[in-house]
């Protein structure tokens, strides 16, 4: 891609294109993006500034991109090369199963709104003939999107990112069981998610799979619906990042029966350990500035506990950041091991709702 003159790369990370991240950070040619439209529309902001662009995703972010896609990149003639995981494809079986509705109709998709796109073979001539057409619509102000089966790129391994903290998560995910109590909970796609099941499998617990983001929604909403019940929300940094203004939606709501935990290690562990941004978040400051009533950042186990115990009792919404280092440290087991996501919903709505004698809603 650089010897046909691109020069600047954003997106948000897809462990089938783990191998391109890798070398574009290596080469710090790389801008890591919270979400795929915030991507989308910083490549084509270097596009006008006469920059040649290419954005990486995933395609369960093509939703996250049609807005500015559709709005700004086809309605202003701004070229953009896409290039774009295809999770859930050919066969949906060989996948998570939150990948199947994206990947039978991302190709449906493009076409709906006119995007040429092409699926990328295993030959180096493959992808050389894909980027001539891309070229090709460049050349015609129009983007093009490049998809990437599984096992198309090789992997290798990202340079060190993350934070410099050393707890690690399967300590703070255990910490954290401990002060869980009758609470419902909600916990972010990834091994955030796998690792709360390994440790802590329980009908209360709803394991968000893909949804990358909403968690923090869900658990407001609950709340709000719900205000006899204590309710935990159990993030990533990487998560909470790429829809940041659920925390204000919190803040302004002000649920007093809301916990939310930010798991921050500075990187997507999930999908081979790419960096979520260069600097790190002051969340309590920010918790505090968009409403949230306490915040505080935990860096050992015992701060973890001390901190939990405190706001068990008052009135929140609380935010507590835990530091944690990256890398998986294991591999905790997979929820759809055991579990299918209807019998996640299943159970956590019996959960929520039979105790208190509600009906559950079909």
């Amino acid at each position: 891609m650089e010897s046909r003159g691109f020069d600047f790369f954003t997106g948000v990370p897809c462990s089938y294109l783990q191998g391109a991240f890798a070398v574009l950070e290596r080469r710090g040619a790389y801008v890591p993006a919270p979400n795929e439209g915030v991507a989308m529309a910083m490549a084509a902001g270097a596009q006008l500034a006469g920059r040649r662009a290419a954005l990486l995703v995933q395609n369960s972010g093509l939703g996250n991109l049609l807005d500015p896609l559709t709005s700004l990149l086809m309605s202003y003639d701004i070229p953009l090369l896409v290039v774009m995981s295809l999770r859930g494809w050919p066969h949906a079986g060989d996948d998570e199963p939150h990948h199947e509705v994206m990947g039978r109709g991302t190709a449906a998709l493009l076409d709906a709104v006119g995007v040429a796109h092409e699926v990328l073979g295993p030959s180096v001539d493959s992808l050389a003939a894909a980027l001539d057409r891309a070229e090709r619509e460049h050349r015609h102000d129009r983007c093009f999107a490049l998809l990437v089966p599984k096992a198309a790129l090789a992997s290798c391994p990202v340079p060190g990112t993350g934070t410099d903290a050393v707890m690690r998560r399967a300590d703070a995910v255990a910490a954290i069981c401990a002060h869980l109590g009758d609470a419902l909970v909600y916990s972010t796609t990834g091994m955030i998610s796998r690792e709360l099941f390994g440790l802590d499998d329980r009908p209360g617990n709803f394991y968000v799979q893909g949804s990358m983001g909403h968690a923090i929604g869900l658990g407001l909403g609950t709340a709000v619906a719900r205000p006899d019940r204590r309710v935990v929300v159990v993030d990533g940094d990487g998560s909470a990042l790429m829809h940041l203004g659920g925390l204000a939606l919190v803040g302004d709501r002000k649920p007093p029966n809301l916990t939310h935990l930010v798991l921050d290690n500075g990187a997507y562990d999930s999908t081979g350990g790419q960096r979520t941004r260069a600097h790190p978040v002051a969340w309590d400051r920010l918790a505090l500035s968009v409403g949230y009533r306490t915040a505080a950042v935990c860096r050992t186990v015992e701060q973890v506990h001390a901190c939990l115990e405190r706001v068990a009792g008052a009135p929140g919404p609380h935010l507590v950041a835990v530091r944690i280092a990256a890398g998986a440290g294991g591999t905790p087991p997979r929820v759809t091991s055991v579990l299918d996501n209807r019998g996640i919903q299943e159970r956590f709505r019996f959960a929520a709702c039979a105790a208190t004698g509600l009906g559950v809603d079909r």
